[in-house]
């Protein structure tokens, strides 16, 4: 098992490798640095521009693989993704962002696959049942909602659960409070700043776990070895537990990696809604102020991310299909 995960682990490094690579062509080919300099009073020139995007590795004059090379030299050289076209380096934005964002889409991530694979085994094991429909209205509801809607919801309950209990049990905005000391202390207080945004995410990310879960159940209950597991004394329960849901959970389990993006996409709305200085707040600083290395370590970002679940994905499919390991 683990030269297979070691291989897995390998070509999705290449695949984030091309796809990092092929988003900074695109964002060099289409995002203008120069619109930062665009309307100054008093107006800079082309040259003064010129001047100062140079040294940056940002003057679209430049010949695009000139410019490539010396990114990607910086990245293997000096782990340098580059500076945005007013002089940040990339690198002092990312390296906070990234373990906030990290925080909240895998933690989301894994309590909507816990969830939707539960609901998912509850509503099948009691087909067209109350608790089968109510909990697919409630999940069809949701599969529609946007995640604004949703953080909007959210934030009005905790504000209502604070208000109500007269204590400090949910934290709106920002993903930590400063004044914090102790190690127990700031580990309650994130997960308080943490609880509102990470509901809204697994609320609008579980339904689609859902439906799959219990849609590939309902195919594997009336399967032959489930009958006959059931003829050898099993309960109805218990032979979907032990040998429907081992079969039926493998394709969602291969579908996490690929759930990332729609996730990470909720994310860049949930942050800028709850004020979390994360990578989706600083995906939408970096497009509007065309700044090519910011939009592209965004991009890698996302790519490891995707890479991250697929090849946790995988360790659980190798746990789960018996026929994998012998392959």
């Amino acid at each position: 098992m683990a030269k297979y995960l070691v291989r897995k682990t390998i070509s999705w490094l290449v695949v984030i490798f091309l796809a990092t690579n092929l988003a900074y062509l695109l964002a060099a080919t289409f995002l203008d640095p120069r619109s930062n300099y665009v309307g100054r009073r008093p107006p800079l020139s082309s040259e003064q521009i010129a001047d100062i995007l140079t040294p940056l590795n940002l003057n679209p004059d430049a010949s695009l693989a000139h410019r490539w090379w010396i990114w990607i030299k910086g990245i293997f050289l000096r782990w340098d993704w580059g500076a945005s076209p007013v002089g940040d380096a990339v690198n002092d934005q990312i390296g906070p962002r990234m373990l906030v964002s990290a925080q909240l889409l895998l933690l989301a991530t894994l309590l909507s696959v816990v969830m939707g694979v539960a609901v998912g085994v509850y509503t099948a094991s009691r087909q067209y049942q109350r608790g089968d429909r109510l909990w697919q209205g409630t999940s069809i509801i949701l599969m529609n909602t946007h995640v604004v809607v949703a953080s909007l919801v959210v934030v009005s309950a905790g504000l209502w659960v604070n208000k109500v209990t007269g204590l400090r049990i949910f934290y709106v905005t920002g993903a930590s409070s400063p004044d914090v000391v102790g190690f127990f202390p700031r580990l309650l207080n994130a997960g308080q700043h943490l609880l509102l945004p990470t509901i809204a995410l697994v609320a609008i990310s579980y339904a689609g776990y859902h439906m799959m879960q219990r849609s590939l159940l309902l195919d594997n209950i009336s399967a032959d070895y489930v009958r006959t597991a059931r003829a050898k004394g099993l309960t109805r329960n218990q032979a979907v537990r032990r040998h429907a849901l081992r079969t039926s959970i493998i394709p969602v389990a291969t579908s996490v990696a690929f759930s990332i993006p729609g996730i990470f996409t909720g994310a860049v709305m949930t942050e800028q809604i709850f004020a979390w200085n994360g990578m989706g707040q600083y995906f939408i600083q970096t497009i509007s102020r065309n700044d090519v290395h910011g939009a592209t370590a965004v991009a890698a970002f996302s790519a490891l991310m995707v890479g991250i679940s697929a090849v946790l994905s995988d360790f659980f499919v190798v746990i789960l299909d018996p026929r994998v390991r012998v392959s």
